[in-house]
């Protein structure tokens, strides 16, 4: 097994296990709203941060599958030598867009809510824990970016 179908099965199941305590969490929080009449105080904020941990793993997961929101119109039209270097830029593109925003940018996120101590209301959790996805999820792009690049059809 190679490390790339090592690092996609460790999404997968992230993925799968971050998105079953989502649909428990919102299923508690219905049955405890209309059959209890006492909604649970914590499971709108637990449901918000799952959703962020969910969608930023959930893009870089189809990032590595080449299944992303793209316009390809150019891709399809090209062959050979010009699709690759064509999709080489596009690769480049968004490695670069992850290192700088997600990367660095997400790391000076979780630095600050961590520095300046901010946590979250319900939950009382650090936020810094929340944002924490954003550098992850760059660095998983930054690899799939680099490794869809070299590893070309």
């Amino acid at each position: 097994m190679t490390i790339r179908q090592k690092i996609d099965k460790s999404l997968e199941i992230v993925l799968v296990a971050i998105m079953s305590i989502l649909v428990i969490d919102v299923l508690w929080q219905v049955f405890s709203r209309y059959v209890l009449s006492a909604p649970s105080s914590f499971t709108d904020e637990l449901a918000g941060f799952l959703l962020i941990w969910v969608g930023l793993l959930g893009a870089a997961y189809v990032a590595g599958k080449n299944e992303h929101l793209a316009i390809d119109l150019m891709l399809q039209k090209l062959e050979g030598a010009k699709k690759r270097r064509l999709q080489t830029i596009i690769n480049a593109i968004v490695g670069l867009f992850a290192f700088f925003v997600m990367l660095i940018g997400g790391s000076w996120l979780v630095y600050t809510r961590f520095y300046l101590g901010v946590k979250s209301a319900a939950l009382v959790l650090p936020l810094g824990y929340v944002y924490l996805v954003v550098p992850i999820s760059g660095i998983l792009i930054i690899y799939y970016a680099i490794d869809n690049s070299l590893n070309q059809k």
